[in-house]
């Protein structure tokens, strides 16, 4: 018997197996086991991608959480919901959904799903019904990294490489700033102006885990957004991406809404 047909025998003989015990595939995915704590779905922020949560995600796998990083097309605010939307409606039970920085904003109108337990914002904009992200920052200092952000003709916007290295991520290593660059999300401009029809964390519990030497994002401006939403506030000592810098920290928190949310 050659390979082929000895992989279609073994395959069918695990089918009339699964078959006999009356499980399907679809439902050994959906076993109580499967879905016996929430499911993390992580929305990345401006200027970055999924590889943004590279450190923190193994970190939550250790502990047998299953975890999907959504990748946004950064095009506009409701490109961006409908792809969270995706991947909370892709998991076998409830979500704890974790937004970095527009993530957040992300969070706020897509964490209305009835799957989503609960809210995690690190570093992130949450903004009210009728807010857009860009007037989240109205009564705090210009963070000194808006100045390195610059368009292209076509209106998306870029981080420089300058702007990476000494006010997004200024405390990591060179070289991993210079990756941080090149594999960079642009966004588009009319994003930041476009608002939320629903903020998520009028009614579900939120965690925010705040950086106090956050170059993108007013630390004060943090503060008062996690306020408003009632959240429970972590402080790290971190650039803009604690999720890079500080890991444990930010695997910590999402841990803890996790635990909570069973």
């Amino acid at each position: 018997m050659n390979f082929t047909r000895r992989f279609i025998a073994t395959a069918a003989a695990a089918a009339a197996l699964a078959a006999s015990a009356g499980l399907s595939t679809a439902a050994l995915a959906a076993t109580p086991a499967a879905a016996a704590q929430p499911s993390v779905v992580i929305v990345h922020g401006a200027f970055a991608d999924g590889s943004d949560w590279a450190k923190v995600i193994p970190l939550l796998q250790r502990e047998g959480v299953q975890v999907t990083a959504v990748q946004n097309p950064l095009s506009s605010l409701a490109d961006d919901v409908a792809a969270a939307r995706r991947a909370i409606d892709a998991q076998p039970g409830k979500v704890v959904l974790v937004g970095h920085s527009w993530g957040g904003t992300v969070i706020t109108e897509a964490g209305n799903s009835d799957k989503v337990a609960s809210l995690v914002y690190v570093a992130a904009f949450a903004p009210d019904v009728g807010q857009n992200t860009a007037e989240q920052g109205k009564g705090f200092p210009a963070p000194s990294g808006f100045a390195h952000i610059k368009p292209d003709a076509q209106g998306w916007l870029s981080l420089t490489a300058e702007g990476m290295k000494n006010h997004f991520a200024q405390d990591l290593p060179p070289a991993a700033t210079a990756v941080m660059t090149a594999t960079q999300g642009p966004i588009q401009a009319k994003a930041f102006d476009q608002t939320v029809s629903a903020a998520a964390w009028k009614n579900k519990p939120s965690y925010y885990l705040l950086a106090t030497a956050d170059h993108m994002i007013d630390p004060e401006a943090q503060a008062s957004m996690a306020k408003r939403a009632g959240a429970k506030v972590t402080k790290v000592d971190s650039s803009h991406v604690p999720q890079q810098s500080k890991p444990e920290a930010v695997a910590k928190v999402i841990l803890d809404a996790v635990r909570q949310s069973r």
